[in-house]
Order: C-alpha cells, then sequence, then structure tokens
C-alpha cells in the first residue's frame, strides 16, 4: 500500500534502505545482505539514483516526491501482485504528481501490477486509470471510461466531483 502521506508513514528514525529492507526481514525472506542489495535495486527501480546517495538518509532528509518514491519501493519489496495507492499523489505539485503517475505506470507494466488508485481527483483518475468506479456512501453509484464520466457524470456525486476538477481550456 502506498498512501497519501509518506512523511508520515517512514519510521524517521529508520534509514531509507532499513525502511525499504524492513518487510523483507520481518518475513525472513532475505538476511540483511540480501535484503540490503535488494533494496538498491528498488531505489533505482523508482527512480532514487544512484542508490547510494539515498539508502543511509532518513526521511526528513528527502523531498516529499523522493519520500513517496521511497514509500514505493517499500511497498513494491515483498513482490506484490496488486498495488493499493490511496491518495498518493494528492500532496504533491501538478509536476511531481506527473513523474510519480508515469512511474506507477511503468512499474505496472515492469511487473504486471494491478493498481487500485482510490482519489477524489477524477481529472487524475481519468488520465491515470483505465477504469473508474465512484462510491457513495461505500456504494458503487457509477463505473466507466475517465473520459465517459468527465464528459457525462450521471450521477450527483460524480457531477460535484467532475466540477471539483480544474479543466483547461
Amino acid at each position: 500500500m502506498v498512501f497519501q502521506d509518506p512523511h508520515a508513514c517512514l519510521n524517521p528514525k529508520m534509514s531509507i534502505s532499513e525502511a525499504i529492507a524492513d518487510p523483507l526481514l520481518i518475513h525472513h525472506i532475505a538476511n540483511k545482505g540480501e535484503a540490503r542489495e535488494y533494496c538498491r535495486q528498488l531505489l533505482e527501480q523508482v527512480g532514487l539514483s544512484p542508490a547510494e546517495k539515498y539508502q543511509n538518509r532518513l526521511p526528513h532528509e528527502l523531498s516529499g516526491g523522493e519520500q513517496q518514491r521511497v514509500a514505493i519501493a517499500r511497498a513494491l519489496a515483498l513482490k506484490p501482485k496488486v498495488l493499493i495507492c490511496d491518495e498518493s499523489v494528492s500532496m504533491l505539485d501538478a509536476e511531481i504528481q506527473s513523474e510519480i503517475l508515469t512511474l506507477l505506470k511503468k512499474l505496472q507494466i515492469q511487473l504486471g501490477l494491478s493498481i487500485l488508485f482510490i482519489t477524489h481527483d477524477l481529472s487524475v483518475a481519468s488520465g491515470f486509470c483505465h477504469r473508474i468506479i465512484v462510491l457513495d456512501n461505500g456504494k458503487i453509484v457509477e463505473e466507466g471510461l475517465g473520459k465517459e464520466l468527465l464528459d457525462k457524470p450521471r450521477t450527483s456525486i460524480t457531477k460535484k466531483l467532475v466540477a471539483a476538477c480544474p479543466r483547461l481550456p
């Protein structure tokens, strides 16, 4: 799972490599040496290169976008089939959002990942997701392709979400 606020979900006393390696060690998947090497590979894979520049740093020494990349690397450490991204780009500025979304698309293809992307921003969802499902009080009220939902919203909640989307002329 990749959360909205990476700073809040990274232990401030653990180095980046310790944070990424932690699930591997907890589940006895790797020893410390193997975990450290795999951590370097994951850092490179998420665009934190060279890994040696990042692995011994603490979370507060990284930008928000770099922290989010660390959170993604940690989420990938156990080789999941599904990655859950809960508002994972909402705290980032537009340029970094775009970089993270591009990274997620690349990882989705490279690793054969399914991504459940939770967001209130239909404009982001429509450009990133294959299919969009709109929930209201925990129930599915509308689903379809992003362009369809943006152009012809049917339910009141979808209309509100579309109205809240920044739209370019």
